[in-house]
């Protein structure tokens, strides 16, 4: 067991241990992913004090995994870790700083945690298991919501202008410790001061990703609004055509489309007018 039940002062509080792996990114059918870095911090939960530090370059077992070349100013590439330790060269200090110890870290369930069990299974050895688990991606989601926007830490750092995400482990373990940190303090002032400081308007604020189909139905009901105006300027009035007894059969689904293609034109994000029209205009169209 690692120093679990300490916080180095005897006093019973569970260490924090936040971990990021950097891996290789399959890119073919078959491919597997190898770990490259692995980085962590033990953290005081009680004062937020890093007491120890770890990261190191773990050469695969595959070497031609690893690009030659890095998109990225600092990245990992085969001349870097060419010469790094094998994983069973660093697997019992990687399992003494992670075993026992709450495991923290962005969305650490879906990968790094996978990750880190594969790595020990292929040396034949048992994984170092968790105290307990904070996975700050769903803690956010469920928490601090999407006013920043997607819930990558890249997205979180510059929402609160902590600098760029490096992708070098422990430099992210380090931002995200500070992101979490300048979440809470933003829910502990909305908290103290509701009526002042929670603020119900982020989501109109927070940047907005553009889907496909979105900006189909988008384009569709811009078209819909332009038709609609054009054919308003050539049918002929209802008084003009057969001396007021020109009638046209339209399906009620057609028509409350049109209806509702109508009104959004006019009344964008007006919900409650749409359906009480909407409402209206199916017990006329009986």
């Amino acid at each position: 067991m690692g120093n679990s039940n300490s916080c180095r002062g005897g006093t019973g509080t569970a260490e924090i241990v936040f971990f990021d792996l950097e891996t290789t990114v399959p890119n073919k059918t078959g491919q597997r992913f190898w770990v490259l870095e692995f980085g962590a911090i033990v953290v005081c939960p009680r004062k937020l004090v890093e007491l120890e530090s770890f990261s190191t370059l773990i050469r695969p077992g595959d070497l031609s995994a690893v690009g030659l070349r890095s998109s990225r100013s600092d990245g990992i590439t085969r001349e870097r870790v060419e010469n790094a330790p094998l994983f069973e060269q660093v697997a019992d200090k990687i399992f003494n700083i992670l075993n026992g110890r709450i495991w923290a870290g962005h969305n650490i369930q879906r990968f790094d945690c996978v990750r880190i069990k594969e790595a020990f299974s292929e040396i034949g050895r048992p994984a170092p298991t968790p105290l307990g688990m904070i996975d700050s991606l769903g803690v956010l989601t469920d928490k601090f919501g999407k006013r920043a926007g997607n819930m990558k830490m890249a997205t979180l750092a510059a929402y609160f202008g902590i600098g760029q995400q490096k992708h070098r482990s422990l430099d992210d373990v380090r931002m995200n410790l500070e992101v979490l940190k300048h979440c809470a303090t933003v829910l502990f002032l909305e908290a103290s001061l509701p009526s002042v400081l929670n603020n119900r308007d982020w989501r109109a604020s927070a940047p907005t990703m553009m889907t496909r189909s979105r900006s189909n139905n988008i384009s569709n009901r811009k078209l819909a609004c332009r038709d609609h105006q054009e054919t308003s300027r050539k049918s002929p009035p209802a008084s003009s055509a057969n001396n007021g007894s020109y009638q046209r059969s339209v399906p009620y689904a057609r028509m409350t489309e049109r209806v509702k293609d109508m009104i959004l034109c006019k009344a964008r994000g007006n919900q409650p007018l749409i359906n009480n029209v909407l409402k209206h205009s199916h017990s006329l169209l009986r």
